[in-house]
């Protein structure tokens, strides 16, 4: 590696747990064609670092490539933040319980969606989640866990059945006062699904956007070779210990990070359990491999809160979709599909 002086390394997670990696050579095509050039920036968006990287015949083109990706990505923080009081996301949370708000194509087809991912999940994935985020505190100021009664009164405001959608009228209604929606575990890998497919449109023949770990690539090396993510195992100490191909693919990991509560000698993770109201115990990381990062993104939170066993059941019968997990024993798992190129 050491060699590959222009290589360009992106880190898909940050912890020690499933970590995938992004290694790809300076694009030159062969015989008598033009050069290409690697351009990379690195951006705050939608409060997570995005790592834009596209493949371009000039510097110029590349960074007004990027640009346009980034404002894509802007407009889709604007179309589902729930801190944007005047996003339609916004406007459904503040008519929950009052009445239908008409929205967008867009919203009301990513908001299908994501009902359809919770109904294969068996509502482990659940946009309506945030009805019980009062709750939990995983900024450290927490010393005690909530009530039996203080999380049976919040999981009224709980529950994907409750998002009533209108295809007629394209409208979207909250059945009960004080629920709410939030993208955040799906919304980062639509942004970076909006964004592959504008630079597409735009005959980008190649790149990769990384949105925190939220990863998709398209095009492939100048030597027609695959992009590798690198795996490494938790007991490997930093080391990859194999390597996967990701062409026109997507990956999404979901993990035991930072945020987390220690309460009476017992750990606390900062994924909640949609349909217990508790955070989800048994996972330390996901990793899911699909064709868009949409899916990625939410199916590696829910199989966090489904845990290994069911987890690994329900992406073994998906079709173009693999995983690989670790358990809080450190235990490494795969779907079936996953065939490792071990690197030992």
């Amino acid at each position: 590696m050491n060699g590959m002086a222009n290589d360009v390394f992106l880190q898909a997670t940050k912890k020690l747990f499933v970590r995938t990696m992004i290694f790809f050579l300076p694009w030159v095509l062969l015989g008598q064609q033009a050069h290409f050039i690697t351009v990379k920036k690195d951006l705050i968006l939608m409060g997570s670092k995005f790592q834009l990287t596209v493949v371009s015949t000039n510097e110029e083109l590349g960074h007004i490539n990027i640009q346009e990706a980034a404002a894509e990505i802007k407009r889709i923080e604007r179309l589902i933040s729930s801190w944007d009081p005047d996003s339609e996301t916004s406007k459904i949370n503040r008519n929950a319980g009052v009445g239908p708000v008409v929205v967008s194509n867009e919203l009301f087809k990513l908001i299908e969606r994501c009902k359809q991912i919770s109904e294969i999940t068996y509502g482990a994935f659940d946009i309506s989640y945030s009805g019980m985020d009062h709750l939990w505190d995983f900024k450290g100021a927490m010393t005690q866990l909530p009530s039996s009664d203080q999380i049976q009164r919040a999981l009224k405001k709980v529950g994907y059945e409750k998002i009533i959608l209108n295809s007629a009228a394209h409208s979207v209604y909250l059945q009960e006062k004080g629920m709410k929606l939030s993208f955040a575990a799906i919304g980062k890998g639509y942004a970076v699904d909006r964004a592959k497919e504008l630079l597409v449109s735009k005959q980008v023949l190649a790149g990769v956007i990384n949105a925190g770990g939220d990863i998709t690539t398209w095009g492939t090396k100048a030597t027609g070779e695959k992009w590798l993510i690198g795996v490494t195992h938790p007991k490997s100490k930093g080391k990859v210990y194999a390597w996967l191909p990701l062409l026109e693919s997507s990956v999404a990991t979901a993990e035991y990070s930072d945020k987390y509560l220690d309460i009476n000698g017992k750990r606390y993770a900062h994924i909640i359990d949609p349909r217990t109201g508790y955070p989800a115990e048994g996972i330390h990381s996901v990793s899911v491999f699909s064709k868009t990062a949409e899916l990625s993104d939410a199916l590696a939170t829910a199989l966090v809160v489904m845990g290994r066993d069911a987890g690994l059941a329900l992406i073994n019968q998906l079709g173009g979709t693999e995983v690989i997990l670790v358990d809080d024993k450190d235990n490494l798992y795969k779907s079936t599909g996953i065939l490792f190129n071990e690197n030992r």
